[in-house]
């Protein structure tokens, strides 16, 4: 049998780089219910706007802190102390209200309820991060459900499914885990897709 051509010519230069950094960041995820009743409200706009570059569902998340790109070797450091961090974290109440956008680029969906108790953890989070010595970019939060992008010179449309939005007050949830994602993002031309590298739930605040 022949051996395919990466077994005899080795890794590329690129490819050994990618086995040792990943890009990654911290969030929370909203449950299945929750993310039901936004992809139906969404449903018209996936009709009317198939070329717009949506998020997949199973790939929806709330941004707590952006590491960026580290080297693999990291992430192992950072898992004992988000460990014990989720577990006496009280996680916050939220839910998915309305819908904007980022410069007409990037539609997003808002975050309502506890948004305190949010900062708070988001400030936990990354100060565990810090604590590991990983630099990262540190930006102020703004909470918030990213669910698609516009195509290069075409933004009309994501204006129009934001205030398409704006009417859009989903149930009430309670964060369940805290999640520490990696993605493909620069991994070539294909659509980014998220996985998790591990989660942890939160338990009662004491």
């Amino acid at each position: 049998m022949n051996e395919p051509p990466e077994a005899v010519t080795g890794p590329t230069g690129d490819e050994r780089e990618q086995a040792t950094t990943i890009r990654v960041f911290l969030a929370l995820a909203p449950p299945d219910d929750a993310k039901d009743e936004l992809t139906r409200a969404l449903r018209p706009a996936y009709r009317a706007y198939p070329r717009l570059r949506w998020n997949r569902v199973e790939d929806w998340h709330i941004t707590l802190a952006f590491l960026g790109e580290l080297p693999a070797a990291t992430v192992p450091v950072l898992m004992p102390p988000l460990t014990e961090l989720s577990a006496w974290c009280r996680p916050p109440r939220l839910a998915l209200r309305g819908g904007g956008h980022f410069d007409e680029r990037v539609l997003w969906s808002g975050i309502e309820g506890d948004l305190e108790g949010l900062h708070r953890l988001a400030t936990d989070v990354r100060a565990v991060v810090k604590a590991c010595g990983v630099p990262f970019p540190d930006r102020p939060l703004r909470p918030h459900l990213t669910l698609a992008r516009s195509r290069r010179g075409d933004h009309s449309a994501v204006v129009e499914v934001a205030a398409g939005l704006a009417a859009f007050s989903g149930r009430g949830w309670e964060a369940e885990r805290l999640h520490l994602v990696g993605s493909n993002i620069g991994r070539g031309p294909g659509p980014t897709h998220y996985r998790d590298i591990e989660s942890w739930r939160f338990g009662d605040g004491t």
